[in-house]
């Protein structure tokens, strides 16, 4: 999908996050954004985009990964283990490009963005299902 889709979709999840989330939402946002913003920077030129190893994607995409898992560790619920995790499969995708440099380039693009939809769409449901955890707790003690 385009990446204007994506970022649409990350912009809208990442504020319901920090609007109606707690700390786990709102860290597992922030590091999306900033993860997001720096990728952007960090892309090689079009023209030689995905035919080697994208070194300074990967730099981007470990810190990333050692922020989800941070989070995760710290966290009374599961799902932010599940992105963390999603966010390794995608640092695979850069040691595949490292080991076996003929790995196609639309192979080693589409393994490095493929995950990001599914980790905003986790983050909306951890999001969600803390907001109506809230809300019932709020309502039970009224």
């Amino acid at each position: 999908m385009a990446p204007t889709v994506f970022r649409t979709l990350l912009a809208f999840v990442a504020l319901y996050a920090f609007m109606v989330g707690r700390r786990d939402e709102r860290q597992v946002g922030m590091i999306l954004v900033i993860g997001v913003i720096a990728t952007h920077f960090a892309w090689s030129p079009v023209s030689q985009r995905f035919g080697n190893l994208e070194l300074g994607v990967m730099i981007v995409d470990v810190v990333v990964f050692a922020g989800f898992l941070w989070v995760g560790l710290q966290s009374e619920r599961f799902w932010p283990l599940w992105i963390a995790g999603l966010q390794l499969t995608t640092i695979l995708g850069h040691v595949l490009k490292g080991v076996d440099s003929g790995l196609l380039s639309r192979a080693y693009g589409a393994a490095l963005m493929f995950w990001g939809y599914p980790i905003v769409i986790i983050l909306a449901i951890g999001t969600w299902r803390q907001h109506r955890r809230s809300r019932e707790m709020r309502e039970a003690d009224a």
